[in-house]
């Protein structure tokens, strides 16, 4: 894991309301003082623009739920080039799954792309929470499951969609990248060039 400073109180609202909706995505309620002391165990931290949370060869040690700020995973082609590979956003728990579940080293690395905030939550204090909370182990569950699906759905777009049709998705789904990320990032998401990515631009902005 990158440079982190540690912030001595922050609101962990944002991770109890985050927890209580994945539940309930699987019908599965929580009583709110259980799991304010489940959050409890989460530390309050802050990663600087350009920290690594995951650094390729290192091991993911923790789950970062951030309530602020963006980040960008991103691994290296055989000819050395960056290729970015997901991106994250605010209420989203950010960890490389791979290396976090196996506790094996990482071939990704995850950057901070802007200042973030959030909680960290160590593999260790995670299993224990799992064993010892039902509720936070269904959470775990349907955690997991999100990654799984979501990595899918990207895997099979970039096989099922056209390049415009992918540029289009992110625009309607994740405009916030365009805030943070650079386009040559942007670029390398979608699997294209930055000359067609500044093409489809131009079309799409005609258009809409």
């Amino acid at each position: 894991m990158g440079t982190t400073t540690f912030i001595i109180e922050m609101n962990r609202e944002p991770v109890v309301n985050f927890i209580r909706s994945t539940l309930l995505l699987s019908n599965v309620s929580i009583s709110k003082q259980l799991l304010e002391d489940v959050v409890e165990n989460f530390e309050p931290a802050s990663f600087a623009r350009h920290d690594y949370f995951v650094a390729a060869g290192k091991v993911n040690t923790h789950h970062f739920f951030m309530t602020e700020g963006f980040m960008r995973a991103f691994t290296h082609n055989p000819e050395g080039e960056e290729v970015t590979t997901d991106f994250f956003n605010c209420n989203r728990p950010v960890f490389e799954p791979d290396s976090f579940i196996t506790q094996t080293k990482s071939l990704e690395n995850i950057q901070a792309i802007a200042n973030c905030q959030g909680f960290l939550v160590s593999f260790e204090k995670s299993n224990e929470l799992f064993h010892a909370v039902p509720e936070f182990r269904e959470f775990g569950r349907l955690m997991l499951l999100n990654e799984f699906a979501a990595h899918k759905k990207r895997a099979l777009s970039l096989i099922t969609q056209t390049a415009e049709e992918r540029y289009a998705e992110l625009v309607g789904t994740n405009r916030e990248i365009f805030q943070y990320a650079q386009l040559k990032h942007i670029a390398s998401y979608l699997g294209i060039t930055d000359s067609s990515l500044s093409r489809i631009r131009k079309e799409f902005s005609r258009r809409h």
